[in-house]
């Protein structure tokens, strides 16, 4: 597995892109797509020579995030790259990790299968196979 991009939660996906843009050069990779299972919307900001940031935002009253938001934010998840989201959940969970959510398709991923588990010390990760992104901008 490698690492992937690393997920921060936001209030405001337009306020965070455009301090990330001007304090570290970052620039938007793809538009703001929402995630309806998640209840979330994401952006992914790219810089040369750098890990993607995955921007994410609560969306409606109900999002599991809203809370962690207000508090502000910050470091949500890592995101792994792997071969087969589903073989290595059987040797995640193999290994004591406990399945957060999933496998199922991520929207930000163009539908391509995600999941998240717990890796413990406070860790989220999310799994991914593709390095297909919804929303690519030009």
């Amino acid at each position: 597995m490698i690492l992937d991009h690393v997920g921060i939660a936001v209030v405001s996906i337009e306020k965070a892109a455009q301090r990330l843009e001007s304090l570290f050069g970052y620039r938007r990779a793809t538009e703001v797509i929402v995630n309806t299972r998640q209840r979330v919307r994401v952006a992914f900001l790219e810089k040369e020579g750098s890990l993607p940031l995955k921007l994410i935002e609560p969306w409606g009253p109900e999002s599991s995030l809203r809370a962690f938001a207000a508090r502000g934010g910050g470091l949500h998840h890592l995101c792994f790259r792997c071969n087969a989201v589903d073989s290595e959940l059987v040797r995640l969970r193999e290994l004591g990790v406990r399945l957060l959510a999933g496998p199922e398709p991520g929207e930000a991923f163009d539908n391509e299968n995600i999941a998240f588990v717990y890796a413990g010390d406070g860790l989220n990760v999310e799994l991914i196979d593709t390095v297909r992104r919804a929303g690519r901008l030009p």
